[in-house]
């Protein structure tokens, strides 16, 4: 009998979809740069692809198994290049609206000053059209913009594990903001269970919505879009939102685009 493959993303822990499970949000990351090919991550041959377009994903976009799902949902190819980089100017806030999803998502902010790892996808045309419906992007009432950041003019620097740095990449901001931490500076999202559990314990109104627990809140909002919608206005009137820093940057395209 055959060894299982190690590669597989259940093999190396990176199996579950958060759009599946809500609390798992924003879902496992790799440890490393790897070739997404279906269900197994492989090595990679190279860190810049020319033929593809750049994005940052600061949420679940960088978990494996969420990507292979928007692309198997859609009929496309599931080979996606993920490269781990190094990039300044960018924290990874809170989005200021209820996904239909049933969770509470993650959205960049300008952080001066930050540095993190993200990972950068390397999207061809059809996936790119993929995950920009996901992310409500051709909807005038989606929930983000893609935006091209231009390195370093917009304060946002794009490193790789080579050293090169990158011109620019696309990263998606939400179009309502970020929420704030109370005192206006953008809030971290510190993965789903303890963020719902903040807002819950701090908000009587969105208790009301969506019940006094995590569970109960992806349970209520999940494909309720009224709700989502009641609970995104909620974030607004409460005053918890504020911009995120990148919202200049939306209209603006890159070189692929």
């Amino acid at each position: 009998m055959a060894a299982p493959d190690p590669r597989t993303l259940e093999a190396l822990g990176l199996a579950e979809i958060p759009r599946e499970h809500p609390l798992s949000y924003p879902g496992a990351w790799p440890k490393e740069s790897g070739l997404l090919d279906g269900d197994r991550l492989l090595p990679l041959s190279r860190l810049v692809y020319g033929d593809r377009v750049p994005v940052l994903a600061v949420g679940s976009n960088a978990c494996p198994a969420q990507l292979r799902h928007k692309m198997a949902q859609s009929g496309v190819s599931g080979t996606i290049p993920m490269v781990k980089a190094r990039v300044g100017g960018i924290g990874v806030g809170v989005s200021a609206h209820v996904s239909l999803m049933g969770y509470v998502s993650a959205s960049p902010f300008h952080a001066p000053g930050a540095v993190g790892e993200l990972f950068l996808t390397w999207l061809d045309e059809a996936q790119l059209a993929v995950v920009d419906a996901s992310e409500g992007v051709p909807e005038a009432t989606g929930a983000y913009d893609r935006a091209w950041l231009p390195s370093p003019s917009s304060g946002i620097r794009i490193e790789l594990d080579s050293g090169e740095f990158l011109p620019g990449a696309y990263v998606y901001v939400n179009r309502h903001g970020v929420l704030h931490d109370g005192a206006g500076v953008p809030r971290t999202h510190p993965g789903e269970r303890p963020l719902l559990a903040s807002l819950l314990a701090g908000s009587a109104r969105l208790r009301e919505l969506f019940g006094d627990t995590p569970e109960e809140f992806c349970a209520r909002a999940r494909f309720d879009a009224a709700l989502c919608a009641r609970g995104t206005r909620l974030f607004a009137e409460e005053g918890l939102t504020t911009a995120s820093g990148l919202k200049r940057y939306a209209k603006k395209t890159g070189p692929s685009s």
